[in-house]
Formats: structure tokens, C-alpha cells, sequence
């Protein structure tokens, strides 16, 4: 025991002689000492590596005749289980723009093991196109061994001002040191926010003398130094159920705001909303792109805008868009928006789609409005200021009597008034070119139900068999298309039996595959082939798929919020006739728990009645979303709701 604390103790010493020692720049290709020494992390033992150091310094310089923003990284990775290692593999985006390139360069990498050092050669590093305006410089470090650490450097220089970018604080191993370092001149201001809820171990800006020397002016700029940086930082760990992990990692965001030139003129770049609604309203991608009425007007059906009702006549439109254009998977809000020409060719990326909906449902004499959003997998935009970079995507605002609705027709599953799942991301911002662009949550349906009835009975031979009816509703309904629809019933049929080995399904017939009006229903019959192991039997009630077949809580804590994205309503009845085949020696136990605030309720009630034994179980989850402190509460919740579906039998005894 006294050698393992002093163990404990040497490896926090070695620690806190790194931390102490990268609080300056270190030399690239010069690893410490202490750092071959370290073998495991104390602070996280399971870790297979940790980041010894990293460090990004940005400045702004003028090179070949221009100003540019230069980012220089430095990062240093210890491995200690080189065999269960996922992290020695790097990309380096970097930007494009109207053939203006971002450019990497002086990218160095090396893995070092104690004195031999193996580099990564030039032809191991690739070049790979990524969408329209970025490419990514992708390596891999090679001969990485239990012990060795990885290092590389590089440069990266912009003429790009805005995308000084910022700097993430947390990788997905932990990290004991990372810092950033800005040096920007004076007449170039930032907007800076802070993400995440840990605060900065380092905070310090000072001003430096002269520190910018444009070539043909003799007096130079002074800077402001700033140094940010954190120390002994957890790995990041995904959650299930969580909104984007740029949310809650700690990082540092920076908004261009204004640039003083050198003639003291001063040109805004960070605007009010009003700006941005003013320069949006007559935007050749975006207000521009709404002044297509006439062509709609001759596109839409008669059948479609003379409808008196102006919901029907709402939902009418909408799957004739839906219908007509098909989504290329690209998503766009500030360039290459064409609607006409998406509607031409029958497909288009997000914002062709969604314009022309809002050109579509206006030509029908209805209020709709564009939405700026960012999707699922993107941070929260920022309410301080307009960054329109926390945008990627825009759907519609329609209203129908003081009634919102929120559509996005790129999916060919979703029914009027049902987002796609990655649209679900708290609120966005509506263009009102009249009266001024506003905030709105996203608010999604709140009837997202899976109903199954189960009729099960025994055979002379004293098997069961029997009929399920499903109804699926809601997001539900749209995840059941999404799973089925391309497929044949012989195939959905393999894909339910897959889920129970001991169930046969035949004789499936599915309705309203198609009306995304109508509740998604299936009809099918099963058996159920184990058998009795002497005379005792145990009949396990929920032989079909349920909504939630494990507890996705499992882990021990939770540290980030959970968002399921909508209300979850399911309700099972199961009803067994076991006939004169078996006695019913016993049933589990009624049950009913609830979460607090009436968040949710699980119930499972058990009826025995002759030779019948009748089950309701109903789960509902009322709130979509819930604080880390309720994650006990949910465990509890879920442990609870797998228990009953999969480990409470119904005890038979043959007769």
C-alpha cells in the first residue's frame, strides 16, 4: 500500500513538472524527460494516451505583400496502450474561396521512441476534397508503440481575417496542458465568447509595444497578447442523448467585429440584426431567391391553390414540393442558392428546397417565412451578436390563423408539420423583412406514440402463437418509414425475427406506407418456437420490438444535458390465453414509477383473469429534456422499463 501511494505520488510530481514547464513554448522535436518517464495518467488510469502539450499562436503578419492571419500549432501526445490506440490519425482542415486558398505549411510529425524518431514523410501525406470550400491535409504517425509520443507542428496562413476560428481546450483523451496564444494588432477587434462551464486556469492579456510592421509605413501597431489556456482537462466522453458536443466543450470562439484600415477608416464586419435583416432582404441567395411567384404561379396545380382551407391548402403545397424535389444532402443559407433552377431539375440542397416552399405556399396566398437554424450536430448560434457562421441551415415558418407551423421539406418521410430529427436544435431566427427578424424555439410535436396490441395463445402442443398490431405516430412513425420503406416485406420480416430467436413472423402487411397523414401500421402474425423445459415455463410477454430495448444509461454519471428531441409516448397490450394447456403459477409484480415534475410515468399492470393474463404497459417521457442532476432519476427510470420487458417472466406450469 505504501509503495502504490508513492507511486501515486512520483507520477503527480512528474505532473506537475509538466504543467509548470509548458506554461512557456517548447521547442518542437525536444520532448521532456518526465514526459518518456510518464506510463499512465493518474487522473484518468483507463486512458490508453493523454495530450502532454498543445499549443496554437496566432498572430496576424504581412506576407508576400499581404496581411495575413497565421495559426501555428504545436501538439504532443504520450501513448501508453499503443494496441488499443484510435488517435493516431490527424486531419488539418483548411479553407477555400473563390480560388483563394488557406495553406499549410512547415507540417512536421514525428513519433518518438526514447532516442529513435520516425517521420512522417511527404508522400504519406494526403490532400482530400471535402465539399466546396474545404480540403483536408490528412497523416498518419507511424511505428506508434507502447511509450512513444507523438508530435507535430504546423503553420497555417489565411488572408481570410473573420476565420481566426478560435481554439478547443478538450480532446478525446485528456489533456494536462492546452494553451492559446493570440498576438493581434490593435486596429483588428474580436469578439470572443467562452464556451462550456469550465473556467480558464490562465486569463491574461496585456498590450505589446510595436509588436506589427506593415512594409511602406514607418510607424508599426501595437498588439494585444493574450494568453488562454487550461490544465489537467477530462477526456471528452460522447453521451447518448446529448445535443452537439460544441455546446459543452470548453472553447474559445472569436468573431471578427470591425477593422480600423490604415487611412482610419473603419469597416464593420460583426452587425446588428437590423443590418443583417437589411443586407438578407436583397441577398442574390437568400430575399432575392423569394421573388419567384409568377414562375411557381405556373407550376403549382390550380387543384392545389384553390383549395378553401387554408391548412389542406398549406399541406397540399407542401407535399407537392416534397414530392417534386428531391435533396442532394447539401445544406446552404449564405451562397450557391438557385431556386429555380433546383425546381427545374427536380432536386436541389436544403435552402432550394425550403425557399421554393416559402415561393410555393405564398404563391397560395399563405404567411411563411424563412428560418435560419443550425442543425443538431452544430452549437447553439450565439445570442450576442448576429455570427451567421452558427447558421448551416434554413427552414420554414409558416402561419395559419396565429398557428406556427415549422417545415422543412427535404425529407420525403416527414408529414406537414414534422421537422427531420436533425432540425430539432432548441430555436433559430426568423427573417421578417418587414418588421425585423426574431428569435423562435423549436418546438417539436408533442404525439410521437408506438401502440402494440399482442394477442397470444396456446396450442393442443402447447405452443403460443398469435397477431401484433402496431401504430407508430409522430417522429416514430417517420423512423419507421425510414427503416422500412425501401424494403421487401421478406426482408422486414427477417429484420423483426433478427431481434427474438425464438419468433417466427408471418403473413406482415403494412399500411400507409406511403400517407404520411396517417399512422404507420403493421400487422403480422407470430410463434413462438422455444420450448417448456420440463413442466415449468416461462413465458416472457414482450416477445415484440419495443421502442426502447436497453437502458441507454448505463455509465455511472452523466455530465451533459439529455435530449431525447421530442415527447415518447409507448403503450403494449399483451393479452395470453394460455387454454387448458398450462397453470398460471405466477405473474411479476404491478409497477408504477414517475419521474419528478411529472416528466414522466412507466406502468405496467397485470391482470389474471381464467386462463388469460391481460398486460398494459405504458411509458410515457412528457419532457424531452432533462438536466445531468435528473440522470439518476432516468437510470432508475430505464433500468426499471428494460427490467419488465426483459427479465420478468410469467411463470406456467404444464397440465
Amino acid at each position: 500500500m505504501l509503495l502504490k501511494t508513492l507511486l501515486l505520488l512520483n507520477c503527480f510530481l512528474v505532473l506537475s513538472s509538466l504543467s509548470a514547464q509548458v506554461s512557456r513554448v517548447q521547442t518542437f522535436g525536444e520532448p521532456l524527460a518526465e514526459e518518456f518517464a510518464l506510463t499512465s495518467y493518474p487522473l484518468d488510469p483507463e486512458a490508453t494516451g493523454v495530450v502532454l502539450y498543445e499549443r496554437g499562436n496566432y498572430t496576424v503578419d504581412a506576407a508576400d505583400g499581404y496581411i495575413r492571419l497565421i495559426k501555428e500549432v504545436h501538439r504532443k501526445i504520450k501513448v501508453f496502450d499503443a494496441k488499443n490506440f484510435d488517435y493516431a490519425t490527424f486531419e488539418i482542415p483548411y479553407y477555400r474561396e473563390n480560388e483563394v486558398n488557406e495553406n499549410i505549411k512547415g507540417l512536421r510529425a514525428v513519433t518518438h521512441n526514447g532516442k529513435s524518431q520516425v517521420f512522417v514523410s511527404d508522400n504519406a501525406i494526403f490532400d482530400i476534397k471535402e465539399g466546396q470550400h474545404y480540403t483536408i491535409k490528412k497523416f498518419t504517425f507511424a511505428n506508434v508503440q507502447d511509450g512513444s509520443i507523438l508530435e507535430y507542428t504546423y503553420r497555417l496562413e489565411t488572408p481570410f481575417l473573420s476565420r481566426l476560428d478560435g481554439w478547443v481546450f478538450m480532446n478525446e483523451l485528456p489533456t494536462i496542458y492546452s494553451e492559446l496564444h493570440t498576438e493581434i494588432p490593435g486596429n483588428y477587434t474580436y469578439n470572443r465568447t467562452l464556451y462550456g462551464d469550465r473556467k480558464l486556469d490562465v486569463n491574461h492579456a496585456e498590450i505589446k509595444k510595436d509588436c506589427f510592421h506593415l512594409p511602406g509605413f514607418k510607424i508599426p501597431a501595437d498588439c494585444e497578447s493574450a494568453t488562454y489556456a487550461m490544465k489537467a482537462i477530462p477526456a471528452y466522453k460522447e453521451e447518448k442523448y446529448m445535443l452537439s458536443k460544441s455546446n459543452y466543450i470548453p472553447s474559445m470562439k472569436f468573431e471578427l467585429r470591425d477593422v480600423i484600415s490604415l487611412d482610419e477608416s473603419r469597416s464593420a464586419f460583426s452587425k446588428s440584426w437590423d443590418d443583417v435583416d437589411r443586407e438578407f432582404r436583397y441577398d442574390k441567395d437568400l430575399g432575392r431567391q423569394l421573388k419567384y411567384n409568377s414562375y411557381f404561379q405556373e407550376q403549382i396545380p390550380a387543384s392545389v391553390t384553390t383549395i378553401s382551407n387554408e391548412l389542406e391548402r398549406a399541406k397540399a403545397v407542401y407535399y407537392f414540393i416534397q414530392k417534386n424535389m428531391a435533396w442532394n444532402n447539401e445544406t446552404r443559407i449564405l451562397q450557391d442558392i438557385r431556386v429555380k433552377e433546383a425546381f427545374e431539375k427536380k432536386t436541389g440542397n436544403s435552402s432550394e428546397i425550403n425557399l421554393g416552399l416559402i415561393n410555393a405556399l405564398e404563391v397560395a396566398g399563405l404567411d411563411a417565412k424563412i428560418m435560419l437554424i443550425a442543425t443538431r450536430d452544430r452549437a447553439l448560434p450565439t445570442k450576442q451578436y448576429p455570427v451567421l457562421t452558427d447558421f448551416n441551415y434554413a427552414i420554414v415558418l409558416l402561419t395559419i390563423n396565429n398557428e406556427k407551423y415549422l417545415l422543412d421539406a427535404t425529407e420525403k418521410e416527414t408529414p406537414f408539420g414534422v421537422l427531420p430529427f436533425r432540425d430539432l436544435n432548441v430555436e433559430g431566427r426568423v427573417l421578417d423583412f418587414k418588421k425585423g427578424s426574431y428569435w423562435e424555439p423549436i418546438a417539436p410535436i408533442a404525439k410521437n406514440m408506438h401502440y402494440v396490441n399482442l394477442q397470444l395463445s396456446a396450442n393442443e402442443s402447447g405452443l403460443f402463437s398469435g397477431k401484433v398490431n402496431e401504430v407508430s405516430t409522430g417522429y416514430i412513425s417517420v423512423y419507421k418509414r425510414k427503416e422500412y420503406n425501401d424494403f421487401r416485406k421478406d426482408e422486414i420480416i427477417k429484420k423483426k425475427q433478427s431481434r427474438n430467436e425464438f419468433l417466427d413472423v408471418t403473413n406482415l402487411t403494412i399500411e400507409n406506407e406511403k400517407d404520411l397523414e396517417q399512422p404507420y401500421k403493421e400487422s403480422y402474425d407470430i410463434s413462438l418456437h422455444d420450448q417448456a423445459v420440463g413442466s415449468t415455463f416461462f413465458l416472457y410477454p414482450f416477445v415484440m420490438q419495443t421502442y426502447f430495448s436497453e437502458n441507454p444509461f448505463s455509465a455511472e454519471k452523466r455530465l451533459y444535458p439529455i435530449d431525447f428531441g421530442f415527447p415518447i409516448q409507448n403503450n403494449y397490450l399483451v393479452s395470453i390465453d394460455v387454454k387448458d394447456q398450462y397453470q398460471i403459477v405466477k405473474v411479476p409484480a404491478n409497477k408504477l414509477l414517475k419521474l419528478p415534475e411529472n416528466d414522466g410515468e412507466l406502468s405496467v399492470i397485470y391482470d389474471v383473469s381464467g386462463s388469460k393474463v391481460n398486460i398494459r404497459l405504458s411509458v410515457k417521457l412528457n419532457n424531452p429534456k432533462f438536466e445531468p442532476e435528473a440522470y439518476k432519476s432516468l437510470q432508475e427510470f430505464f433500468g426499471e422499463l428494460i427490467k419488465i420487458q426483459s427479465d420478468e417472466p410469467i411463470e406456467l406450469k404444464k397440465i
